[in-house]
């Protein structure tokens, strides 16, 4: 603040410097509010551009409304009243839209923030010449001193700490639930603590350094009357502080080394008897294949992807006759489920919240991830106590105008429910599939009489 004040005291009254000397760099200002409008203009150029859309739709909509009033109108008169009015009711409806507009657009224009810039600019220079002649009055005066500009920054950092403190404990309450929500996976309980573990080590840390840091600023303010004891080394201080934070970080870097590979390295009894399933993301989607009876997925290539077979299901292998397309994701509880993710385009990221997962969607690399879901969608809703709420896969990497689109709905049930929603599931290897899969063989001179279609 101090240095803000003696910025605007040296621009605004200062002799050496005046305001004509000032004058003097107008220009450079001049090119950079210039520059600022520039930059702000396609914004207020789309906005007119907007508001001139959505007048072309009224207008649009307007005339159509018309014609449909004078064709009703050609018919019979009464639909020529009735459509007299749904045209009154209309302009009603929007004369109070009009009144109830929300102007909240206008303040995204950049001339807008340019213009705070300029007031505050112009504040600060205010500010700057009262304080300076309020210093100079009590010189005139003869009185000594002025602001006690060391006091005044002291108490600046005491209301500055309480403010923090007070903003620190509103986030976590306000936003904890983000950290604190129950997991619907096994292996999310471990993850969870590990969050709460690392949050209440930091928390602490956090509080304490700033009492210190902004405690110690206060009750040491700068005066004339003390001199600061020269204190340049400690060797216990400094082994304290060194060992302490290493010995607290090893801990919480070995208690995560180890949760995670438990977490991504399941044995392989584990591996083999979880549901097989497997999600491949596109631009702006995700595509589910289950595994059939086999409980094992058919090979891929993408050099044999077409329109009807659109993940490249090499289907002279046997294990993908029975693999089935899903809708939605549908998953058994207290069943373990092993993911295989993979990505037709560019890099996407399997992403479920509630269950604590995530892993990138590499193309060309195929990558895992095994968990075992512990509440069901009902019994989550009972937990959150919203009847409507669904757990959703989402995408956690921005890949395109279309990221938004990939939500996918997972929903987990009892296990005898899991197994008739399976049922049934259509095959991904349809008729139309085989055709195309004979074509391709009588081509080649090699047909496969097996390959019958289903009656």
């Amino acid at each position: 603040m101090e240095l803000i004040i003696k910025f605007t005291n040296y621009i605004f009254v200062d002799k050496k410097m005046g305001f004509n000397r000032f004058l003097k760099i107008r220009t450079l200002l001049t090119v950079l509010l210039f520059g600022m409008l520039i930059v702000s203009s396609p914004v207020s150029a789309q906005e007119v551009k907007a508001d001139s859309t959505k007048s072309e739709t009224v207008v649009a909509d307007s005339s159509a409304q018309s014609g449909t009033a004078v064709s009703s109108a050609a018919t019979t008169a009464d639909a020529a009243k009735v459509s007299t009015a749904v045209e009154d009711d209309q302009e009603l409806a929007k004369i109070e839209a009009e009144q109830t507009k929300d102007n909240t657009e206008a303040y995204k224009s950049g001339y807008y923030y340019v213009l705070l810039f300029v007031l505050f600019c112009v504040f600060l220079g205010i500010v700057g010449k009262v304080l300076r002649v309020y210093e100079l009055s009590r010189e005139v005066q003869g009185k000594k001193g002025g602001i006690n500009w060391n006091a005044f920054q002291s108490v600046l950092f005491v209301i500055f700490l309480i403010a923090g403190l007070v903003g620190s404990y509103w986030s976590y309450d306000y936003w904890g639930y983000v950290v604190t929500g129950e997991s619907a996976s096994e292996h999310g309980v471990d993850v969870d603590n590990m969050m709460m573990v690392t949050i209440a080590i930091t928390t602490i840390v956090f509080v304490i350094t700033q009492i210190l840091l902004f405690g110690f600023a206060f009750k040491y303010t700068g005066s004339d009357k003390r001199k600061a004891y020269y204190y340049p080394h400690n060797n216990a201080i400094e082994r304290l502080w060194t060992i302490i934070p290493a010995v607290v970080l090893t801990i919480l870097v070995v208690f995560g080394f180890t949760t995670w590979r438990r977490i991504t390295n399941p044995t392989e009894d584990a591996m083999k008897g979880a549901i097989s399933l497997e999600v491949t993301g596109e631009q702006f989607k995700w595509n589910i294949r289950y595994a059939g009876a086999d409980n094992q997925l058919g090979k891929k290539n993408y050099k044999l992807t077409t329109p009807t077979n659109g993940l490249g299901i090499d289907f002279t292998d046997k294990a993908s006759w029975d693999d089935k397309l899903g809708g939605e994701i549908v998953l058994p509880k207290g069943k373990a489920v092993r993911v295989t993710i993979n990505s037709k385009d560019i890099l996407h990221s399997f992403y479920l919240p509630d269950f604590r997962v995530q892993i990138n969607a590499v193309p060309g690399m195929p990558t895992f991830f095994q968990f075992t879901p512990r509440l069901t969608t009902k019994e989550m809703r009972a937990k959150r106590g919203d009847q409507s709420y669904n757990y959703t896969l989402l995408c956690a990497k921005i890949c395109g105008a279309g990221h938004y689109n990939m939500q996918y709905k997972v929903t987990v049930v009892e296990q005898k429910e899991y197994e008739e929603w399976l049922e049934k599931q259509s095959l991904y290897y349809t008729d139309d599939v085989k055709k195309e899969l004979q074509s391709a063989q009588k081509a080649e001179g090699t047909v496969n009489n097996k390959l019958a279609i289903n009656n």
